[in-house]
C-alpha cells in the first residue's frame, strides 16, 4: 500500500474547501456534461490536496429501464467512466447489503474504514481494499424533492480520512448539490423525451423546436405495422393479457428496428409508425435494407414467441408491415397548448395503405415499387392495387415466396 507522501507530494492536513467552492460557483456550474464535470471537479479536489483517489457521483433516475446513472473518476488513470445501472440491479448481490443500498434506504452517510474489514464485508468494500484503498465515505445528496444522488469518496492515504477531511467534504457536498440537481434534471428531461417521443424527436424538442407549425422535411424509409384481430382480442381477453400481448409485440419490434437505426415515432393504439432517416449515416439503400431486415427479424422472433403462446393456450401475435420510402413533413401539430410531434405526407399514407393490403394478400410484409428497387432481397410484383384516398392504383411488391 502506498504511503501518504507517495500519494500526495505536498500533503496538507488542513487543506481548504474554499477554492473548490469558488470553482463550483464560477467555472464548475457552467459545465453541462456530467462526466466532464466530475472529471474537472475531481481534478480540482486533487489539486487542492484533498486526499482522494476515487470520486463517484450517482444520480437516481426516472426511467423505465435505468435506475441510476454514475460517473467514476480514478486518480490513477485520470479518467471518468460513465455507467447506467438497470433496474434489476436492485435485486442482485452487488446492490443488496451494499453501502449504496444503506445510503438510499436511510438517507444517511456511510463511512467504512477499508484497512481492517470484517470477514463478512460487502463486495464493494473488499474490492476497494484489494486495490489499496483505506477509507470509504458516501454522502447523501438531497434535492428539493428528497434524496436524489450520492457523492462517494475513497482514499488510499494511510490512516484514511481525518475529521477535517470529512467536514470539508460535507461542506463541498452542500455547495455541489444544486449543480448535481441541475444535471439530474437535464438527464430527466432527456430520459422522458426519449421514452415518450423518441431520441430524434426529443433532441429536436429540447433544442427549441416547440412551436406549433415548426417542422422539417426529411427523407426516410417508412414502416407502418398493425396487429391482426386486435379488436377481437380486446373483446375476449382480460385487460392484463391484452397489455402483456401489446408489450411483447412492441418489445420485439423495437428490438429489431432500433438495432438497425430505426426510430419509433408513434404508437397508435396497436399500430406503430417507424422511420429509418436517410442522412449522412444512412443512404437510401441502407435505410430500405435496414427496414426490411428489421421486419423479417421481428416476424421471425415473434413466430418463436407464438410457439410458446400456443403451448399456453394464448392467442398468437400476428401483424402486417407496410414499407415505403419518401419525403415526409416532420414536426409539430395540434392545439396551441397541446402538441404532437409526428410525420405527415403522401408517403406516410401510402405506407399505411400497404399495411392494410397485407390482410387481403395473406402476406406479412408488403412494400412499394421504389422501395423494392432499392433493396437487395429478391421481391415479386403483385400488380397494381387501389388504395383508399389515393387517385391512381399503386404497384405493390412482396418478398419472393419460397
Amino acid at each position: 500500500m502506498s504511503n501518504d507522501t507517495a500519494q500526495h507530494p505536498h500533503p496538507d492536513p488542513q487543506w481548504s474547501a474554499q477554492p473548490i467552492i469558488d470553482w463550483l460557483f464560477s467555472e464548475g456550474r457552467l459545465i453541462g456534461d456530467d462526466s466532464e464535470f466530475v472529471l474537472q471537479f475531481s481534478r480540482r479536489l486533487s489539486s487542492c490536496c484533498a486526499p482522494v483517489e476515487r470520486v463517484l457521483t450517482t444520480i437516481l433516475t426516472l426511467n423505465p429501464e435505468i435506475v441510476a446513472a454514475s460517473n467514476t473518476w480514478l486518480k490513477s488513470t485520470d479518467k471518468v467512466d460513465y455507467f447506467e445501472a438497470e433496474r434489476h440491479v436492485r435485486e442482485t448481490d452487488r446492490y443488496i447489503g451494499s453501502p449504496l443500498q444503506r445510503l438510499f434506504d436511510t438517507g444517511k452517510r456511510v463511512r467504512q474504514r477499508l484497512d481492517d474489514l470484517p470477514d463478512d464485508a460487502h463486495l464493494t468494500y473488499t474490492e476497494l481494499a484489494e486495490d489499496g484503498f483505506t477509507d470509504y465515505l458516501a454522502l447523501p445528496v438531497m434535492f428539493a424533492e428528497g434524496l436524489g444522488a450520492a457523492l462517494i469518496l475513497s482514499t488510499k492515504r494511510r490512516g484514511g480520512f481525518s475529521e477535517h477531511d470529512i467536514a470539508n467534504f460535507r461542506i463541498i457536498r452542500d455547495y455541489l448539490t444544486p449543480i448535481i440537481e441541475v444535471h439530474a434534471l437535464r438527464y430527466l428531461s432527456k430520459s422522458l423525451m426519449n421514452t415518450y417521443v423518441g431520441k430524434r424527436t426529443g433532441e429536436k424538442v429540447l433544442a427549441g423546436m416547440i412551436r406549433r407549425g415548426d417542422a422539417d422535411i426529411i427523407n426516410a424509409a417508412l414502416w407502418f405495422s398493425d396487429l391482426r384481430n386486435f379488436t377481437q382480442m380486446t373483446e375476449n381477453l382480460p385487460p392484463k393479457q391484452v397489455l402483456e400481448l401489446l408489450n411483447d409485440y412492441f418489445s420485439f419490434v423495437a428490438a429489431a428496428v432500433t438495432a438497425r437505426g430505426g426510430e419509433i415515432l408513434r404508437f397508435i393504439g396497436d399500430a406503430m409508425l417507424i422511420v429509418f432517416p436517410i442522412d449522412d449515416n444512412m443512404c437510401q439503400q441502407t435505410a430500405c435494407n435496414a427496414a426490411l431486415d428489421s421486419a423479417i427479424d421481428a416476424q421471425n422472433t415473434i413466430a418463436s414467441l407464438n410457439h410458446q403462446r400456443r403451448r399456453h393456450g394464448l392467442p398468437e401475435i400476428k401483424f402486417g408491415v407496410g414499407l415505403n420510402i419518401g419525403e415526409v413533413v416532420y414536426g409539430n401539430v395540434g392545439a396551441p397548448d397541446r402538441l404532437d410531434f409526428t410525420v405527415m405526407g403522401p408517403a406516410v399514407n401510402r405506407t399505411a395503405r400497404l399495411e392494410s393490403l397485407t390482410k387481403d394478400h395473406d402476406c406479412d410484409i408488403l412494400f412499394s415499387e421504389k422501395f423494392a428497387n432499392l433493396i437487395e432481397t429478391p421481391s415479386e410484383y403483385l400488380g397494381l392495387h387501389e388504395m383508399k384516398g389515393i387517385a391512381e392504383p399503386q404497384a405493390v411488391y412482396a418478398l419472393c415466396r419460397t
